[in-house]
């Protein structure tokens, strides 16, 4: 079992290494670069001076030199930023290592305003479940790392996700250089949805084969009339008014590339960022079954999805040329460039419209598996969990919150089998109640995400979740507290009521009434629950609700957190027992805030 810290540490220590020799070579870059240039001036003007135009062979010479020690530093710069970003990433894993995280993007973004446990769970905002795990820099990522939060995948999904975590958990530096390659240039939904809207669109300009050959033809004759007009054989006015004409044409035909260049326009990072995702992919050989489907999937019949994808940059990056003015006088006038680009970009969507949606989905999906295989990694004495078939049966063996300190966590084991099947928890406040029905919630979240659960063994029925815990009010829709939990809890009580497969976590049922009706209503739920066979566990102050054991038998059991008090101070194990609680607390918080209780 590796310490993950420990490689963190190390990953961090190679990466300095290397950017120290990369940083040395940018300097001697620099310095060779002055040496050329002061060489070919200097070697040049002699040359010039003693044999006229020979000198310009060796500018042209120098030029060349410069060029191709500009594009080694060029080269060399894009590792130092890679290397930076690599540093950045293991010093980012030891700070969440620390429980420092909170700094990071929290998704609040994808709350949605009604969901079945997302607010109580913690899903999203600061210090969330999401903030915490999530590792995708593209907008596609993060959606659907929040989609499957929020709706739960199916067991097969789950046992196939389960499969190529664990394959990527053992590659550290592999989804290290991915998160390096997608935080470059994040990918954004905008330009998926506009490439996607160009591939929908008909072929209507420049489709034609007959296009090909005119451009061809016409390139032909425009050419050779510039040579002509070097050579002498067509005057200088003559051959203006030819300029004129072939400048008339080319602008007319490029009105018709405005539509799709201004869709295209300005996504020209973002795709080169995809071709580089793409191909650090498909340079990787998967074994789980899922991995390999989904690079299946995004491969073409014939070739490389990132040399496609590297095509469509280099045309993008071709038409571009129209913003210049070499570009638009020469270019276009002579050459029909913004036409010939048409063509290529109507080849190519023909060839690999059906595929692009592919692509991006392919980032998304490696960048969330990336994501859990970096949890599996990070927690190497999780477990993955086990799915009980037959029954309701949910067992959990030293099973932690997720969100809470490893220093600072108490574990605990849990069973609860059969339908019906309630499990009440009383105590005092403070002693762990809300947070162990939040442990058992999240965990499911998590396993039926595809993740490792924070538990040495947990056996989950697959079921759906869903809970009544965090309640607030709404001043716009004008709603108090006790009515927006009534709304909840309909819903619960329709699922209940349909036969719908469902977990229920209730923490202090109807808190928003007075004591009388919250006992009366609370101890109705629990026998309707127990009438309709649910399986529910519900944290409550109300010991009295515990007597209901009595009535039910085997359907209800009855747990507690209990506190120790020494004098006016308290002491809390957080430890989950059976039985009825029999320590309150109430009264010793109240007096240390100033209440004066009547002590006859």
């Amino acid at each position: 079992m590796q310490d993950p810290a420990g490689v963190y540490r190390k990953e961090i220590e190679k990466h300095r290494q290397a950017l120290q020799k990369l940083l040395a070579k940018r300097s001697r870059l620099g310095w060779i670069r002055l040496f050329v240039f002061i060489a070919t001036i200097a070697i040049a003007y002699q040359v010039f001076v003693s044999t006229g135009l020979a000198g310009l062979i060796v500018v042209a010479a120098g030029l060349a030199l410069l060029l191709f020690l500009v594009s080694l530093d060029v080269n060399n710069n894009r590792k130092i930023a890679n290397t930076k970003t690599l540093i950045r990433i293991n010093e980012e894993e030891l700070e969440i290592l620390s429980h420092r995280y909170h700094h990071r993007f929290d998704g609040s973004g994808y709350m949605p305003e009604v969901h079945s446990y997302a607010n109580d769970l913690d899903l999203f905002g600061k210090a969330s479940l999401f903030q915490w795990i999530n590792r995708c820099h593209s907008e596609q990522g993060r959606y659907l790392l929040a989609q499957n939060l929020l709706q739960p995948l199916d067991i097969e999904t789950v046992r196939l996700r389960q499969e190529a975590v664990s394959e990527l958990a053992a590659d550290t530096g592999w989804r290290q250089q991915l998160q390096a390659f997608a935080m470059e240039t994040a990918i954004t939904v905008k330009t998926e949805t506009r490439a996607r809207a160009w591939l929908d669109e008909e072929h209507r300009q420049f489709s034609g084969r007959g296009w090909s050959i005119f451009v061809l033809t016409y390139s032909c004759i425009t050419l050779a009339s510039v040579l002509a007009a070097i050579l002498g054989y067509i005057p200088a006015g003559i051959f203006s008014f030819l300029f004129a004409v072939y400048f008339t044409i080319a602008t007319v035909l490029s009105r018709n590339t405005i539509r799709p260049y201004l869709q295209l326009s300005g996504i020209v990072k973002e795709i080169d960022t995809l071709r580089q995702l793409v191909s650090w992919i498909e340079g990787k050989s998967f074994s789980s079954p899922l991995l390999k489907k989904l690079c299946e999937d995004a491969r073409p019949a014939n070739g490389s999805a990132a040399a496609e994808i590297g095509q469509l940059k280099a045309i993008l990056d071709r038409f571009d040329l129209r913003l210049s003015i070499l570009g638009m006088l020469f270019f276009n006038s002579f050459l029909l460039w913004d036409v010939r680009q048409m063509i290529a970009l109507n080849s190519w969507r023909h060839k690999n419209k059906a595929l692009l949606p592919h692509w991006f989905r392919l980032i998304a999906e490696i960048e969330v598996l990336g994501s859990l295989s970096t949890l599996r990694f990070n927690e190497p004495g999780w477990c993955w969990p086990g799915w009980s078939q037959d029954t309701f049966l949910l067992v959990a063996g030293q099973a932690g919150h997720p969100l809470i300190q490893a220093e600072k966590r108490v574990l605990n084991d849990f069973r609860l089998q059969g339908e019906p099947g309630i499990a009440i928890i009383t105590g005092s406040n403070m002693a762990g109640k809300s947070t162990f029905l939040r442990c058992l919630g999240v965990n499911m979240v998590l396993a039926r995400t595809g993740a490792p659960v924070c538990a040495n063994s947990l056996l989950l029925p697959p079921v759906d979740l869903m809970s009544s815990m965090r309640i607030a009010d709404n001043l716009a829709e004008n709603t108090s507290t006790f009515y927006a939990e009534l709304k909840k809890l309909k819903t619960i009580i329709e699922a209940v009521n349909s036969r719908r497969p469902v977990f229920i976590l209730l923490d202090e049922i109807l808190r928003g009434t007075n004591s009388l009706d919250r006992h009366t209503g609370s101890a109705a739920l629990i026998r309707q629950l127990i009438q309709q066979k649910a399986v529910a566990v519900i944290a409550t102050h109300d010991v009295e609700l515990a007597a209901l054991q009595q009535e039910f038998g085997t359907a209800l059991e009855n747990y507690h957190f209990d506190v120790q008090v020494e004098g006016e101070e308290l002491y809390f194990d957080y430890r989950l027992k059976p039985g009825v609680c029999k320590s309150l607390n109430a009264s010793i918080l109240m007096k240390k805030i100033g209440i004066r209780l009547n002590e006859a």
